[in-house]
């Protein structure tokens, strides 16, 4: 048994309100956990708030526990420590539950979700489009242009070797220094897969050929772009760029209102392109609005 702790509800508490939903002073409760990622050396749990309208009934609150990673080095920013807060294994989540988590600010890694939990850092910024007002830019028109031959297969999210082989070819080309290079079979399915969400697998096919796969989450009113992989040998054809467009041109049709990309960082190379999709919307102090960037 690990001792934790366990943060009663209340809608009046000070600092509910000041953090958005967030606690951090706790009583002891017990109850036994396992930590999932090797750098969860430690964990704090809290919780979150969550308050959001059903049709035609009064306001639902639930209360979500969440665990704080101990301080390790940041993916994104060299030589920052970074933390995250993760929504308990134990607390069941669906596409529903995290169509409210997304819109604030949280973030699904395989069955896992999070988001940025850095006290002294506010990079991390989640964004999202709204897809009705999009109009790409002459870059992008030039991709469609190139892709206008390119074909998309939704699957669902299943282990296939093609698949698989691609990731890996990827991964090797195009981050061979990072652990993901070498993941096996389960590890990969694992990160991209969820057993609770909505999640499908689009293939494109250039030329006849597996080009790219993205995977992209449905949720309530939204599509989730969550990884998108490629043979870097179509890299003229800018797969990354046109899995984005497909997907905001693929919520376009299906009649709903956003495309959630990420987090976007300013600061880091690839994470700082998504500004690139305007009208972009970032959630800061606990709120969505256009950026300017």
């Amino acid at each position: 048994m690990q001792a934790l702790w366990f943060v009663p509800v209340s809608e009046s508490n000070d600092e509910f309100r000041s953090l958005g939903g967030i606690y951090t002073t706790a009583t002891t409760f017990f109850m036994p956990f396992q930590p999932r990622f090797c750098f969860c050396l430690s964990v704090k749990p809290i919780e979150y708030i969550l308050s959001f309208h059903l049709p035609r009934t009064a306001t639902y609150m639930a209360s979500i526990p969440l665990l704080i990673t101990a301080p390790h080095p940041c993916s994104y920013l060299e030589g920052q420590q970074a933390q995250s807060a993760f929504v308990n294994p134990s607390f069941g989540l669906n596409t529903a539950v995290y169509s409210h988590l997304i819109a604030h600010g949280f973030r699904r890694s395989g069955d896992d979700v999070y988001c940025p939990y850095c006290p002294q850092c506010s990079q991390c910024v989640p964004v999202r489009l709204p897809v009705a007002q999009f109009k790409p830019n002459r870059r992008q028109q030039r991709c469609l242009q190139k892709n206008r031959q390119t074909t998309a297969v939704i699957k669902p999210a299943v282990f296939e070797q093609a698949h698989y082989d691609l990731y890996l070819r990827y991964q090797n080309q195009r981050h061979a220094d990072g652990n993901m290079a070498n993941s096996s079979p389960a590890e990969y399915i694992k990160f991209l897969g969820s057993s609770w969400c909505d999640t499908q697998f689009v293939e494109f096919f250039c030329a006849g050929e597996l080009a790219a796969v993205a995977i992209v989450d449905r949720l309530n009113n939204a599509l989730s772009a969550v990884y998108t992989f490629f043979d870097p040998k179509f890299s003229s054809y800018s797969p990354g760029v046109y899995a984005v467009l497909w997907q905001i041109q693929h919520a376009q049709r299906q009649g709903l209102e956003w495309l959630y990309l990420g987090f976007w960082i300013a600061d880091c190379q690839k994470m700082s392109y998504k500004n690139q999709y305007q009208p972009l919307q970032g959630f800061i102090n606990q709120q969505w609005d256009f950026l300017e960037t």
